[in-house]
């Protein structure tokens, strides 16, 4: 999937939910959605300082 076709994916679900969805549903949704983003965001650079620091001790 590129990146045109994975944008598209994401807001054609989010317009599907949003039918479904109250306003108040879809702000807590959203906002969960952000932050379980910043989490991921989070934890994926912790795993790369852990696997850069690693290197350096190597070297």
């Amino acid at each position: 999937m590129n990146s045109c076709e994975l944008t598209a994916s994401i807001t054609a679900l989010a317009n599907a939910l949003a039918c479904k969805l109250s306003i108040d549903e879809i702000s807590l949704l959203a906002s969960s959605l952000v932050q379980l983003g910043d989490t991921l965001a989070t934890i994926a650079l912790q795993r790369t300082l852990c696997e850069n620091s690693k290197e350096t001790t190597k070297s």
